[in-house]
């Protein structure tokens, strides 16, 4: 590994870029993983009731809402910046309301915790992350993620830091945000540069990163290196210190990591082989403890799953199938350590890259690059069933989805 506040000089990935636009694949299994406490097994489309300790649903909001959506703008038929947009919390329709322009390629966006302030990569060569204060959609600054490609990005829960991940580059990177939500100079780059890459890889691609439940450790996602990496941040200076590795099989290619609400298991979605992975986490040490590989329900052949997420009870989860053009629903079992598939629900539209829930977890939100569409699902809290809430919306090579 390399670390410094300098840019860095790596592959470009060859074929891995961000922007391929993939196949299709069709069918479903299912499959468990990962040891866990014996629990009484259901039939598998037998509703499942909330669990007895989940706290009630959040407050039901009244109103529209803001939506806010990424998408490329270097392309043909791109957007012209960050999509916006407002939903109803009770129809799921969506109402455009115009472009933040300014900021190019933001494909990957994400809020402060307080609310105040927006955030999005620039995906392209020379990365850079942007901030912009939602009130007004005034661009407070931009800044240098030391690397190429960057593709995703997230707030750390104590709002004080921005972490990146830079796609070509294989690095991470973590820029301090100040009191008025803008950011600072880089604290910390961090370069994959072992294992050696996988199988059809020429180098790293770091996918995503983001923050572990327990606050202090914050996890690499790395394509071409079947790795997912865990650093201890330190608070104070922004800085990293690698503290564990997790190798998925060769070949993988993990995409994306979401953790249970319980912090003890995480899922992976394994954009190659067409897996996805329940995974242990030690909230102490930081490591991650990948399971066995299982179905997404898809069928043969690879799909490209790209997202998980899983809903705020801890009772069920989706996984996006990009090829396949469907959402796969898990219940979750023995306290997050086991994913059953349930079914697969088509999403409405072609190539699901990205899915959020709203806040009130009623909705979710599958953003489709293919189709330039954003399909709304209505969420059933006691069955885990999605049901199409209308036509999807038409958005500009839509790639990310953010409802507040």
């Amino acid at each position: 590994m390399t670390r410094g506040v300098g840019r860095t000089r790596t592959s470009s990935g060859g074929g891995w870029s961000r922007r391929r636009l993939l196949g299709a694949a069709t069918a479903a299994t299912a499959v468990t993983t990962l040891p866990a406490p014996v629990m009484p097994e259901q039939a598998p489309d037998a509703p499942r009731p909330a669990p007895a300790e989940a706290s009630p649903p959040p407050h039901r909001p009244s109103g529209p809402r803001p939506l806010y959506l990424g998408t490329y703008t270097s392309v043909d038929g791109g957007g012209r910046g960050i999509g916006l947009a407002t939903y109803d919390p009770e129809t799921g329709g969506i109402t455009g309301a115009g472009t933040l322009t300014g900021v190019p390629d933001p494909s990957y966006l994400a809020v402060h915790p307080d609310g105040r302030t927006l955030y999005a990569v620039d995906e392209q060569q020379d990365g850079s992350v942007t901030a912009v204060r939602l009130d007004g959609h005034r661009i407070l600054g931009t800044r240098s993620t030391g690397g190429a490609g960057p593709c995703h990005l997230s707030v750390h829960p104590g709002g004080r830091w921005l972490l990146s991940a830079n796609y070509l580059s294989g690095s991470v990177a973590v820029h301090p945000i100040d009191p008025s939500g803008a950011l600072g100079e880089r604290t910390d780059l961090v370069t994959h540069t072992t294992p050696p890459p996988g199988p059809g890889r020429q180098g790293p691609h770091a996918h995503q990163f983001l923050t572990a439940p327990d606050g202090g450790h914050v996890l690499a996602v790395d394509l071409g290196t079947d790795t997912v990496y865990t650093y201890r941040l330190d608070p104070s200076l922004g800085t990293l210190t690698e503290v564990s590795r997790a190798r998925t099989r060769a070949g993988a290619g993990p995409r994306h990591l979401t953790f249970h609400p319980g912090g003890r298991f995480a899922y992976l979605a394994n954009e190659v082989d067409n897996t996805a992975v329940v995974c242990g986490y030690d909230p102490t040490s930081g490591s991650l403890t990948p399971g066995e590989p299982q179905s997404t329900g898809t069928g043969p052949g690879t799909s490209y799953p790209a997202q998980f997420v899983v809903t705020a009870d801890g009772a069920y989860a989706y996984l996006a199938n990009r090829g396949h053009n469907s959402l796969t629903r898990y219940a979750v079992e023995a306290g997050g350590a086991r994913l059953r598939l349930l079914d697969t629900v088509p999403v409405g539209g072609d190539f699901p890259r990205h899915l959020a829930l709203s806040p009130d977890g009623r909705l979710l939100f599958a953003a489709n690059q293919r189709s330039g569409t954003v399909s709304v699902f209505h969420v059933d809290r006691v069955s885990g069933g999605l049901r199409l809430a209308g036509e999807p919306f038409a958005s500009p090579v839509a790639v990310c989805a953010v409802p507040l």
